[in-house]
This record gives structure tokens, sequence and C-alpha cells, in this order.
């Protein structure tokens, strides 16, 4: 066992990795997942749905907003279709710093750090609660260029960041951080179409040690892209930002997730 990796206690990366159907997951994890599929038995859809949304984000970063960097914060355990390996695969010449809080995301790093020969993927374990350390780290100045536009990723993780812990002031810190020209992409849970079914998602993981705070759509944009220029088609179910295909969708009851991609001025 990796050091510093505590099985007894769940964790929302391994959550997720859980309801992705990985294998990187103890029995804490899946207790508090199962727990959570009662109240709110189509997350493993949602899921799935934000995954694919954060694929066709980087699709579109890269090849028609023209960018080329990457600061992906709440990274998770490696899945299909990392950050690098959609950007890398577009461009090979695409850097990306991974960022994520789990020991057990560091041990299985070395899968997020296969680049590109023109490229360049890094990881740091770090807290997206503790922004300026994010910044301000070795690896991410060295990885990335600060003077030319960059993509921040917050995908599936302002919702395990309630109010007093100050998430504007978090997201703020980072976007300041970025020149102009930058994107930032975001995702979160909501309760608008499924109140019952989230609230009890949002109880069991507060049960279990675990913040989490899911937020209506007008109370996401505030907090996450207020003075930015959205995307088109703006905030929406995430499995609504630019479908690809012609196959039936999920419902809103099901996905209860909102994403969008806005720019900087």
């Amino acid at each position: 066992m990796q050091p510093g990796i505590d099985t007894t206690k769940p964790h929302t990366a391994r959550i997720y990795d859980y309801y992705l159907g990985g294998k990187d997951n103890f029995a804490a994890d899946r207790r508090t997942a199962e727990r959570a599929m009662e109240s709110w038995p189509a997350v493993r859809t949602a899921v799935r749905e934000n995954r694919a949304f954060l694929g066709r984000a980087v699709r579109f970063l890269v090849a028609e907003a023209g960018i080329r960097q990457f600061l992906d914060i709440g990274t998770g355990l490696p899945s299909a279709n990392n950050v690098h390996e959609v950007a890398q695969g577009l461009v090979p010449s695409c850097r990306v710093v991974y960022v994520d809080n789990d020991p057990i995301v560091l041990a299985h790093a070395r899968a997020l750090l296969t680049s590109s020969p023109e490229g360049k993927t890094a990881y740091i374990q770090a807290d997206l609660r503790e922004p300026e350390k994010i910044l301000a780290d070795p690896v991410t100045t060295a990885t990335l260029d600060f003077s030319q536009p960059i993509a921040l990723m917050l995908v599936a993780v302002l919702h395990f960041v309630p109010d007093e812990a100050q998430p504007r002031r978090i997201v703020d810190t980072l976007l300041d951080a970025l020149p102009s020209g930058s994107y930032f992409v975001a995702s979160h849970v909501t309760p608008e179409h499924d109140p019952e079914g989230v609230g009890g998602l949002e109880r069991t993981y507060q049960a279990s040690g675990l913040p989490a705070q899911a937020r209506v759509a007008e109370d996401f944009a505030e907090l996450a892209f207020r003075g930015l220029e959205l995307v088109d088609p703006g905030l929406v179910l995430v499995s609504e930002w630019r479908p690809r295909g012609t196959d039936v969708r999920p419902l809103a009851s099901e996905v209860n997730w909102y994403g969008a991609i806005a720019r900087k001025p």
C-alpha cells in the first residue's frame, strides 16, 4: 500500500472511479457510492456524460480555440480519454499539468505522464483549496508558460468545495494568474432536475466525511463564470454541450450536471 492512502475513508476520486467501472477503489469508497446510488440511481449515467463532456471540451479547446496548455485540477484516477491523450492526439506539442489530492492518484500518475515527445505532461499532489501552492509549484511553472493562454479545468470538482471553503476566492486566484485569451472549463452537479435524488447523494457524501454542495445553474454561473465570455451553447447540461452523433441523450433528471466553457477577455 502506498504511504498516505487511508483505505478506511472514502475519497471522491475513488468513488468516481467506481462509478466509471474502474478498479482503483476500496470498500469504503464502494459503500459510499452504493448508498449514493440508492438516492440517485442514474449517477453512473451522469458520470459518463460528464466524462464525455470533458473529452469534447478538450477537443474544442485544441482544435477550435487554439489552446496548447492545460491545468487540470481534480484530475481523478486515470481513465479513458485523459486530457493529455485527447489534446496530444490532436496536437502532439500540448502540455498538461495534472493536480489531485488523493495519494492513490499519485500512485497511478505514471499513466498520466505518458506524453508525446513534442509535448509534456506533469503531475503534482496538491489541493484545490490551496490555489497559491498549485500556481507556485516548480512543476507548474516549469511545464506551463503563463505568458500564453492556458485552459483551466475544474471538471466535477467545485461541488466538493462548499461555500464555507470560499470557492469564489479559489476560482478568482486561479483565473487571475492566467493571461487574456485563456479558457475555463467547469462542470457541477445540480439539484434542479431531481432534488430528492441529488439531495440524498449530497447527504450521503457529507455523512461519510466528504464535503459536498450541489448548486443551481444561477449559483454555479456566478461562482465560476462571472466576468468571462461563455462559449456557445453557454451553461447547459453536460450531455447537451455540443453533443456528437444522433443518439438519444439521457433525461435532465438522469444527468443533473451542468457544464460550460468560458474565455477570459
